[in-house]
């Protein structure tokens, strides 16, 4: 058994062997929970993970929550007929497992989202998404335009020096969105309420995007699990999104 063969087996050995009635599950989603895909709209959800997760839920007393930069609106799209509790937009919006919907930041003036949309010419490879609260821009299908991309943003956000903005790399990807938006934020938010309060939280991530949730696990005693990449204070890390959802699975069946 190979390096990487022998760390996937040790997580997945850990993750079964969580107690579903005592944590709260906090998923990313894109990278973790599913496969990658040449651009957002692309990303298949196999049924069996959609199953997994209901039953997980229903289980944990709905303390099982999707976190990613995606929107609400978007997930419940995707993991369709299933509607769970969810963290979107990098922690933008937060919906609790009765509904109850929070939104953590303002909208983007329509003036600087459509200036950042227009990088995304036909043909250029590019591909973005508005969420209002934040634009994502990609360039997984054009790596060639990364430094391209990267002047356009420096100069959009340069012509709105009132406003405050950040940019969040991701895995081929920029995020313009509001500072002090971030999923450990909204994590911590989400842990203060019931189901998840008084559970011990364990999240699975996998890109940079997720360093805010596993930089704050340890002041709630939570576990973290990572995709392929290692972050300090991991009890495991998985070799793909199909382990982790095997994992899923297993621990499902318990």
């Amino acid at each position: 058994m190979n390096e990487a063969a022998a760390a996937n087996h040790a997580a997945l050995t850990a993750f079964t062997q969580l107690d579903p009635n005592r944590i709260a599950l906090l998923l990313d989603v894109d990278g973790t929970l599913i496969d990658i895909a040449p651009t957002p709209h692309e990303v298949h959800v196999p049924d069996e993970l959609c199953r997994s997760l209901a039953r997980l839920s229903a289980r944990m007393d709905d303390a099982l929550a999707l976190v990613s930069g995606r929107p609400i609106a978007d997930l419940d799209a995707l993991f369709s007929p299933l509607k769970l509790a969810a963290v979107g937009g990098h922690g933008a919006e937060m919906r609790l497992h009765d509904g109850e919907c929070i939104s953590m930041a303002a909208a983007l003036p329509p003036v600087l989202r459509q200036r950042l949309v227009g990088i995304a010419a036909p043909g250029s490879g590019l591909v973005v998404e508005d969420k209002g609260y934040s634009v994502a821009l990609h360039f997984r299908q054009a790596p060639q335009q990364e430094p391209l991309l990267r002047e356009h943003i420096a100069a959009a956000c340069a012509d709105f020096l009132s406003e405050a903005l950040e940019v969040l790399p991701g895995k081929a990807m920029f995020e313009v969105k509001r500072p002090g938006i971030a999923k450990g934020a909204a994590v911590r938010a989400l842990m203060q309420r019931k189901p998840f309060a008084g559970r011990q939280p364990v999240f699975i991530g996998d890109d940079v995007t997720d360093e805010s949730v596993f930089a704050i696990l340890p002041a709630l005693h939570g576990i973290g699990f990572s995709v392929h990449r290692h972050f300090a204070g991991l009890a495991g890390i998985f070799n793909s999104p199909e382990d982790v959802r095997g994992a899923l699975r297993a621990l499902a069946a318990r």
